[in-house]
């Protein structure tokens, strides 16, 4: 284990139990011009998020660490899709209309598309999500059974909607989850704050809150060597 400094307490990490799990860094949310711009949200309160989450995705691939990456988005033909999510905050352009990037959040429409910064290498699970949180109707739960998981580094946008389900989501599973500020980021930065807040609360009752140059350093420490009994 490696002792990485965290909110409420230090994170003890397993490196050969743990994954990186990057949360919806997809071209609709994040870039100019793209779904979450044309809705009026702030894009640069995400675009903080990439250069912290590059070099950490470095060092995880370096470090040979499991990432998966999450999308969400729905089938072309919106089978997928329920109606009650369809129609939600009633505006004129909705999930699978044609937007700034194609058809909104339909799977394989630029939009829907991770952004090139972060974008995932061969060997990396990329899960498609209908939900919110990313065990909803996913292979999470099957790719965290097959690797004998039991900690995520969560990474993503937003904090308090995609990334508090999927902690939430995990924690109800027996999950250990260790969510980096900087590397999490939110259109308002007051949700931000208090969806970190939230999870580290009463002894960290969906998680820890950490920082990147932490799980960095400890990807790069040396492993300890075994005791010889």
């Amino acid at each position: 284990m490696v002792t990485i400094s965290a909110k409420p307490y230090d994170f003890e990490l397993q490196p050969g139990k743990a994954a990186l799990l990057i949360i919806d860094m997809q071209r609709d949310f994040i870039e100019p011009g793209g779904f979450g711009a044309m809705l009026g949200n702030d894009v640069t309160q995400l675009e903080r998020t990439i250069a912290p989450l590059k070099a950490l995705l470095a060092a995880a691939r370096a470090a040979g660490m499991l990432v998966m990456h999450t999308r969400e988005g729905h089938k072309p033909d919106l089978s997928d899709l329920h109606e009650a999510k369809r129609v939600r905050g009633k505006g004129s352009t909705t999930i699978g209309d044609e937007g700034p990037m194609g058809r909104i959040l339909i799977i394989g429409e630029p939009g829907h598309d991770i952004i090139p910064d972060l974008y995932p290498i061969a060997g990396e699970p990329v899960i498609d999500k209908p939900g919110k949180g990313a065990f909803y109707a996913t292979e999470l739960q099957d790719l965290v059974d097959q690797h004998g998981l039991t900690q995520l580094i969560v990474c993503g946008v937003t904090t308090e909607v995609c990334v508090h389900t999927t902690v939430r989501e995990a924690n109800d599973r027996g999950m250990e989850c260790l969510v980096l500020s900087d590397c999490t980021g939110s259109y308002f930065s007051e949700f931000h704050e208090t969806a970190l807040r939230m999870i580290a609360a009463q002894g960290g009752i969906f998680g820890w809150v950490g920082d990147s140059p932490g799980v960095i350093a400890a990807l790069a420490a040396p492993a300890e060597p075994e005791a010889i009994s």
